[in-house]
């Protein structure tokens, strides 16, 4: 594959007026904002970090150290994705003169901020059902942290080489196969009976939505730039930018709020994906402080105790009275959701780990109560029981009537909220991270989006269709809890408005972005499973 955004000779027109307008930018303007965001961010995390770590029992210098690498290697990864995905949001309002590339990266960058802000977490815990359920379980050991390096550098590395190149692949894309690396390499160094990999039910929600985005950032965005043809008659919507004049003011505010929108949406979705892998390494290593949410209520704490008793009954009048528990209630419902085969001691376990958790949080009345030897014990049997009803809800193989299930979905709330949260200060890690990453690589891909999809320059009209289509897509999956490619849907938006207005394609580039597209998944899948069986091998 060529480098895309250095290949003069491939663009419509001969050398892009982007080149010549960024030879005049002033860089220190950068250099400033870019140490503003890092002074006032890193002081926000540092601050929170200290007063969380304040009350935790002192940890040895080699967890700390541990902590501060995966931090690294999952802020990295933001860092890169900001290359990608979120130099997606900027492209159209950089390519057309709509806004400076300075000012574009920092408002694109504060919007990211707000959607990573406001978003609710659950994109981030789907992707991490999509891994074995032992290593979520023993994520501080040895073989937890094999997992999470070996996924995460492999993504940065495939990352890293798709930018260079000047394709926009997906990050979403790349953190999928490199999760299904680990679990497929994990199944095979466990003895590959086919309970220890990947959860391949969950995993083929995502390459549904995976498949169907860019598919639908086609269809949709050709048709509505069609329309839009049709129904507004504003010449000026559908011509190219020309040189480095600003277009028209109804235009250039329209091309704003379109990459206002993306660059939400991008925040509310994909800065998700970081925050979970975060979430497990600050379990892993500091589970006194995260692996429990001590922000809860006492309201909360009552409303969890009643909902357990509902849930009990429940579960007890579809127990078979006649099974037999075996020594562990974790283990009998960890073994379920490896098989997804329910057991006659399958609801028994189940009664017995709510009760159990019941007395527990009575016992202790508050979660941040909870004797810090047991913070990590009290997660993992809650995330057990959480995936159980989840897992039994999906595969309908609970039988419950809607009032029960009701009363189920209400406790599994109840635990959620107990488990599955997010500080303040690691959203704005994420956003700082991804919109620094946008500030440093934005160009190759603004290039390829701007000129290298189509034979004709990308038209004001075009890149507002494309981005309200990828916005809203964005949204919806966002409301779904489904992670969805940024770089997908817009960058074959974008083809979309060229056969739409028949500009034609430059197959050359279609042809090595769907190539990228191909290999990405078996590329990272491959990448992170060596990886993985590399530091499995050093943690013994």
């Amino acid at each position: 594959m060529s480098d895309l955004a250095t290949t003069a000779g491939a663009t419509p027109g001969g050398a892009s007026s982007l080149d010549r307008k960024m030879s005049s930018m002033p860089g220190w303007i950068s250099g400033v904002i870019i140490l503003i965001a890092l002074i006032g961010g890193l002081s926000y995390i540092g601050f929170h970090i200290a007063g969380d770590l304040a009350h935790v029992a002192s940890s040895s210098a080699w967890a700390y150290m541990l902590l501060g690498i995966a931090l690294l290697c999952a802020l990295s990864f933001e860092f890169v994705n900001g290359f990608h995905d979120t130099a997606n949001a900027v492209a159209t309002v950089i390519y057309t003169h709509s806004l400076e590339p300075n000012l574009a990266v920092v408002w694109s960058g504060l919007c990211n901020l707000a959607g990573v802000l406001t978003s609710a977490g659950t994109v981030a815990f789907t992707i991490i059902t999509l891994l074995p359920v032992e290593l979520i379980l023993k994520v501080s050991s040895g073989a937890g942290f094999a997992m999470v390096f070996a996924l995460l550098i492999a993504a940065i590395l495939w990352n890293l080489g798709t930018w260079y190149l000047g394709l926009p692949a997906s990050s979403t894309h790349t953190m999928t196969g490199s999760i299904i690396g680990v679990g497929v390499a994990n199944q095979l160094l466990t003895g590959g009976n086919g309970t220890s990999g990947v959860d391949w039910s969950q995993a083929t929600k995502v390459f549904e939505v995976l498949l169907v985005s860019p598919i639908v950032g086609f269809g949709l965005a050709a048709i509505f730039f069609y329309l839009s043809k049709k129904l507004i008659k504003y010449p000026e919507l559908y011509s190219a930018p020309k040189d480095n004049t600003p277009p028209p003011f109804p235009i250039r505010a329209l091309l704003v709020l379109t990459c206002t929108l993306v660059s939400f949406f991008h925040g509310s979705n994909d800065g998700q994906k970081g925050m979970g892998l975060i979430m497990l390494i600050l379990i892993g290593t500091v589970p006194t402080a995260y692996a429990l949410n001590h922000a809860v209520t006492r309201r909360d704490i009552q409303d969890f105790l009643n909902s357990s008793q509902a849930a009990i009954t429940v579960v007890q009048a579809h127990e078979d009275k006649n099974a037999i528990l075996g020594p562990s209630a974790r283990d009998t419902l960890t073994d379920y959701l490896r098989t997804k085969q329910i057991q006659p001691n399958t609801m028994t376990a189940l009664r017995e780990l709510i009760g159990d958790l019941e007395g527990d949080v009575k016992a202790y009345g508050d979660y941040k109560n909870v004797p810090p030897a047991q913070q990590s014990n009290v997660r993992n049997d809650m995330y057990v029981v959480s995936e159980t009803l989840r897992i039994l809800d999906k595969n309908h193989q609970g039988n419950f009537t809607a009032d029960q299930q009701a009363a189920l979905d209400n406790y599994k709330h109840k635990i959620d909220k107990a488990t599955k949260f997010i500080p303040s200060w690691v959203k704005v890690a994420v956003a700082l991270a991804l919109g620094l990453g946008t500030m440093v690589g934005w160009k190759r891909i603004v290039v390829t989006v701007g000129e290298k999809i189509g034979k004709e320059h990308l038209t004001y009209g075009q890149g507002a269709a494309a981005e309200l289509v990828a916005a809203g897509t964005i949204f919806l999956a966002d409301n779904f809890g489904l992670p969805v490619s940024t770089t997908h849907v817009l960058s074959s938006g974008v083809a979309g408005t060229m056969a739409a207005n028949k500009s034609g394609l430059q197959l050359e580039t279609i042809r090595n972005i769907a190539a990228a597209w191909v290999f990405t998944l078996p590329a990272a899948a491959i990448l992170s499973g060596l990886l993985f069986a590399l530091f499995r091998m050093i943690s013994h």
